[in-house]
């Protein structure tokens, strides 16, 4: 499920707004069409289509990519101005894996995790602090950040990544 986050605080279910088209309107919106779309929404409009999703009875909560197909990484998700936007790739109870872009000026609350997280930068630059400690992260590298452990991310310039959780314990 791909979720935008806006800066003011809304947040949107991408899928839902494109199955809510297809359901209720019988339109096939563009990832292009879709985007601008939410980027138009308003309290009002964003209850409305909350109010009509909730009716439907088509329930993708578990989307994820497609199993046994080749994907280009840095192209499974796009940038959106003003938005942190994140896919999810593999959701299971024993961990998973996600794919976020930032645009640049973004951030990320501070959130401390139960577990281990590696992170992967597959495009731009990141800038992360892990207690307090802060790490200048370009594409290609990698880091864990332990668990129990306070950290965010703040984009000085628009970047992507690729965030695994592994859910196996409290192993030091």
């Amino acid at each position: 499920m791909i979720y935008v986050t806006f800066t003011n605080k809304y947040v949107i279910h991408y899928s839902r707004i494109a199955s809510i088209f297809v359901n209720c309107f019988n339109i096939n919106l563009s990832a292009k069409v879709l985007s601008a779309f939410c980027l138009c929404i308003n309290t009002d409009r964003f209850a409305f289509l909350k109010k009509k999703q909730s009716i439907m009875k088509n329930n993708d909560e578990n989307i994820e990519l497609e199993k046994g197909k080749s994907h280009i990484v840095v192209e499974i998700i796009e940038y959106m101005p003003n938005a942190v936007v994140s896919k999810t790739i593999i959701k299971k109870s024993t961990g998973n894996i996600t794919v976020s872009s930032f645009d640049a000026g973004e951030e990320l609350a501070e959130k401390l995790s139960p577990f281990d997280t590696y992170i992967q930068i597959i495009d731009g630059a990141a800038e992360l602090t892990i207690n307090q400690k802060k790490y200048k992260l370009r594409l290609g590298d990698g880091i864990i950040i332990p668990a129990h452990s306070r950290h965010f991310f703040n984009a000085n310039e628009q970047f992507k990544m690729i965030s695994t959780v592994i859910k196996s314990g409290y192993e030091d």
